[in-house]
């Protein structure tokens, strides 16, 4: 089967803002479709792996390097405004679904890309069948350890309206994306991978996480949460609280999944492969039980 995947790496307009890179990975004959959004400071192509697999089990599988990200043209770790990313992945899906019309389609969003999704399926309601989240940003850090970042947070949306373009690191916890040292070699590696953010785009996503708070109840679909319960790098605890707020019926159709050991980034962790299995039967036992 794996020789039958056609790997595709295109352009598409998805916004006034110009092309963005896509890849697709297309099996002969599929039977679902899932669209993956990635995280912040990465891109689509850390993802072949796990569309690989997807792939070779039937799925169509489309993701797209988002502004500011890998191959698609533009400054590093900018955005003119966040909501933007959101339209941009409103218009992808739309896209996608008129490629493979009639079939289900699982939407995928890992980190940032977890928030991008959330709030894309809650304020935009594209045509999905189900929602999957993985170390999803959906809080900000409140703890003690967070005071710094709360306050460069509120600083970067004042600089924001005087100097949008104004970066500076992230200091994202490298280690703490994976216990698999190849993994972390790779990511420190990559030549696609910025380690920086624009005050624009720290005070779009924060506006974002907060813009989604208690909004849970409004998703309209069953929704699989996943995270690491070692992750430093984004809170568990979102992805808790968010679970708790689904409406009942929904809620009842969805499922939480925290799993030990593991850090942020479970599709590049050594237990990858349960992970995806694990996905993979939620999404058949969801659209079993679909109305």
């Amino acid at each position: 089967m794996r020789e039958q995947i056609c790997r595709r790496e295109t352009q598409i307009v998805l916004s006034d803002a110009g092309e963005r890179y896509r890849r697709s990975w297309l099996p002969p004959d599929p039977a679902r479709v899932m669209v993956l959004v990635h995280g912040y400071a990465e891109h689509t192509g850390r993802y072949d792996e796990m569309a690989m697999y997807f792939a070779e089990r039937g799925f169509a599988v489309h993701a797209y390097d988002q502004a500011g990200h890998g191959r698609t043209p533009g400054p590093r770790g900018h955005v003119d405004r966040f909501d933007r990313l959101v339209e941009e992945l409103d218009r992808f899906l739309e896209a996608v679904g008129f490629e493979h019309e009639g079939l289900p389609v699982t939407l995928v969003g890992h980190s940032m890309g977890g928030l991008v999704a959330v709030a894309t399926a809650i304020f935009r309601q594209p045509r999905i069948s189900e929602l999957v989240l993985s170390g999803a940003l959906l809080q900000l850090a409140g703890s003690q350890g967070g005071v710094r970042r709360s306050i460069s947070l509120v600083l970067a949306r004042v600089l924001s309206r005087i100097a949008p373009r104004l970066a500076f690191p992230t200091g994202l916890d490298i280690e703490g994306l994976s216990r698999d040292p190849e993994v972390i070699r790779r990511y420190r590696e990559d030549p696609l991978v910025e380690d920086r953010m624009s005050v624009r785009f720290a005070a779009g996503m924060s506006r974002m996480v907060a813009a989604l708070q208690g909004a849970s109840g409004r998703l309209d679909r069953p929704v699989l949460v996943l995270h690491g319960a070692e992750d430093p790098i984004c809170s568990r605890l979102g992805s808790q609280r968010f679970h708790a707020g689904l409406s009942s019926g929904i809620g009842e159709r969805s499922a939480l999944q925290i799993y030990p050991e593991l850090r942020h980034e479970i599709f590049q962790e050594p237990e990858r492969e349960q992970v995806w299995q694990d996905m993979l039967d939620w999404i058949v036992s969801s659209s079993r039980a679909a109305p």
